[in-house]
């Protein structure tokens, strides 16, 4: 059968920009799933949006569906019909289903059959459904309707353009009749562009000042931009949102150099940039040093013969922006950031913990505590954690609630508080989301765990879990900078030490018992997600979750060691001797000897476990003393032959009470040694 391209372009006014390019997937995805539930065979499917169009291309789509044949089966021929031959109701009822008389229908078989012959529909025929079928799926959450009409779409719609090769598909789709005529720019050509064929419309609209291609806009304008940065010996912050967001405004991107006076580089530039990327949708340059530099990039969506006119109109625009930062930010110096802090204590934190300020006095004292547990100073980690909710209560804060944090640490600087100190207050957020940037100082690493910790034990200690997908006051994105901060900065603390002192200072506030062993073990829970993630197999998580360490790097430090055991040719044996021994031990509990004694010893293997496992007490000792818990487990494995001899040559559980004590004595011995690191019996 032969083939045709197919082309469909919904015009439309202007199309929300950061649901662009989600529709014109789905758009893509609706079409292509009608082709192929209608039968309808085709090559490549190409997909197109601009501000005021989606537009889908059908490579050599087929003229029509094959025709098929139907097989229906029926009621069985005795209840079809009757002693006398005569049909019956169930018999008459299914020819009736099939359009024909009872005559016609097969009965040679047990059941009544009919095979029906169904000729295949024109392409043209079907689509018109399909096309409207994949515009009613599109994921809108709010439809609108406009004038009289009742048709609903995201944006009133202007034309359709609906051509199989070069003829037009006869239809009525949201209130426009399709034909072959769309449209160029607004400005630029702001008149019909008739298509004879489907194959002319990327060329055709490129003449009438439109780039149809999505993709080829936003190559285009990221080329421009990097080359504008460069002549202005600069580098452009390229946001991959703004980037497209920027590429969903424009059908014909003319990106521009624009400038603002420099007296606005004295606010700090990430509320510079916040403001002329979310509000104007421009592209920042910095200098070779990181420094925010006094121009923009502004994609402009026409050509103008006078450039000046359009970067004067940008300049404009921008400059009422920045004079509100500039005038925010010299409202705020006017007093200390300390200050601040009188303000919060009527903020509420939570309503049952106590205000904002409450909470930074809390945060203070456990980040001191902790800052002397890991090395840091822990005067400048209780001055960053009390400084360290001032900026929520700043102007600055109040108008660009992306610079809390970033905020407080520019007027930390300026009160001259310590340079760690002004750090931690940036890094008391970090991370802000999934593999984001550590703090880099031990006072912010101090602030950031405090912070995270007061948060998950007054919410858990006040009953509001997390549940399923709810979870408002993010505490599994807490527990796991906690977790990252501790185990990605070798900080050996441990948690349980932590989450009591953080208990302790909320007083009657919070519900202590079973409070901390809860929280405890949500924290510990996240790192069986983030090592799934790293390709480690949930049993060795099980293995070191089992002794329970309360130290995130100690733990960590386990699971590493147990996953490259893993890899030596003895672990599975050792991994099943260990199930085995626990077994034998836990069916043996009562009546256990304590200490080894030779004297029981009536074979050799007996003999050549004992000694082996003296060398290997002795070899391990300062291994687990100073944590080398991959070179422990490697030096255990070496008893996988005398073990294998005594399991083999020796039987456990004799008559005689003594020597049945004392071998459970020495395999008791064994299997403390492999719970020096791990329990590898979860192994097996």
């Amino acid at each position: 059968m032969s083939a045709r391209d197919f082309l469909v372009e919904l015009g439309t006014e202007e199309l929300p920009p950061k649901a662009l390019k989600t529709l014109a997937s789905a758009f893509r995805d609706g079409i292509t799933q009608g082709l192929k539930d209608a039968g309808l065979t085709h090559a490549d499917v190409q997909v197109y949006a601009a501000p005021r169009r989606l537009a889908v291309l059908v490579e050599q789509l087929i003229e029509g569906q094959a025709d098929r044949t139907q097989v229906i089966d029926g009621p069985p021929v005795q209840v079809a019909f009757d002693e006398e031959g005569e049909p019956t109701k169930a018999g008459l009822g299914f020819a009736r289903k099939c359009g024909v008389d009872i005559s016609e229908v097969d009965r040679s078989g047990a059941k009544l059959r009919y095979e029906q012959h169904i000729t295949g529909q024109a392409t043209t025929v079907l689509l018109p459904s399909i096309v409207e079928n994949a515009l009613n799926a599109l994921p809108i959450p709010k439809r609108m309707r406009w004038g009289a009409r009742k048709e609903e779409f995201v944006r009133p719609t202007q034309w359709l353009v609906m051509l199989f090769g070069e003829e037009v598909v006869e239809c009525t789709i949201l209130a426009q009749t399709a034909g072959r005529a769309s449209y160029g720019h607004r400005f630029h050509h702001n008149a019909e562009v008739v298509l004879n064929q489907p194959s002319d419309y990327l060329e055709a609209l490129r003449k009438a000042y439109v780039i149809a291609d999505f993709n080829e806009r936003r190559a285009l304008i990221k080329q421009r931009v990097d080359e504008l940065a460069q002549e202005q010996q600069g580098t452009a912050i390229v946001p991959e949102s703004l980037l497209d967001e920027v590429t969903a405004l424009v059908e014909w991107p003319v990106p521009l150099v624009c400038s603002f006076e420099e007296h606005f580089l004295d606010v700090p530039q990430e509320a510079l940039i916040i403001t002329m990327q979310d509000n104007q949708k421009y592209f920042c340059l910095l200098d070779s040093h990181g420094a925010l530099l006094p121009r923009f990039i502004t994609v402009s969506n026409i050509e103008s013969k006078d450039p000046q006119q359009v970067i004067s109109g940008n300049e404009k625009v921008v400059r009422p922006r920045l004079t509100d930062a500039e005038f925010f930010y010299l409202q705020d110096q006017k007093q200390p950031l300390s200050a601040f802090n009188e303000r919060l204590e009527n903020v509420v934190f939570q309503a049952q913990l106590g205000s904002v300020y409450d909470k930074a006095v809390r945060v203070s004292k456990l980040a001191a505590f902790i800052a002397g547990k890991i090395g840091g100073n822990p005067q400048h980690a209780e001055r960053a954690g009390l400084l360290s909710k001032c900026d929520l209560a700043t102007e600055m804060v109040g108008e660009f609630p992306e610079m809390q944090g970033i905020a407080g640490y520019y007027y930390a600087k300026n009160d001259n508080e310590a340079g760690d100190i002004a750090l931690a207050l940036n890094e008391q957020y970090m991370p802000r989301g999934a593999g984001a940037e550590l703090p880099t100082s031990l006072t912010g690493a101090a602030v950031a765990v405090a912070d995270k910790l007061d948060t998950l034990v007054g919410i858990f200690g006040i009953g509001m879990l997390p549940t399923g997908s709810k979870d408002p006051y993010a505490l599994r994105r807490a527990a796991l900078g906690v977790l990252r901060i501790l185990i990605e900065k070798q900080l050996d603390v441990d948690i349980s030490e932590l989450v009591a002192m953080t208990i302790a200072q909320y007083g009657d506030k919070v519900q202590r018992e079973g409070s901390a062993a809860q929280v405890q073990e949500f924290i510990f829970d996240r790192l069986r997600a983030r090592y799934e993630d790293a390709g480690v197999d949930v049993a060795v998580y099980q293995a070191v979750r089992a002794l329970h360490p309360m130290s995130p790097l100690d733990f960590d430090q386990r699971v590493q060691a147990v996953q490259a055991f893993r890899a030596l040719p003895e672990a599975q044996a050792l991994a099943a001797v260990n199930k085995r021994v626990s077994n034998l031990l836990g069916k043996n509990n009562t009546a256990q000897a304590t200490e080894v004694q030779a004297r029981y010893f009536d074979s050799p293997a007996e003999f050549a476990l004992y000694a082996a496992l003296k060398q290997a007490q002795q070899a391990v000792a300062p291994l687990a003393e100073s944590r080398q818990y991959s070179q422990t487990l490697a030096r255990l494995a070496s008893l996988h032959e005398p073990v294998d001899a005594f399991f083999t040559d020796v039987l456990v559980n004799v008559e005689e009470a003594e020597i049945r004590a004392n071998r459970l004595a020495m395999l008791a011995h064994l299997r403390s040694l492999f719970l020096g690191v791990a329990d590898i019996s979860v192994l097996d």
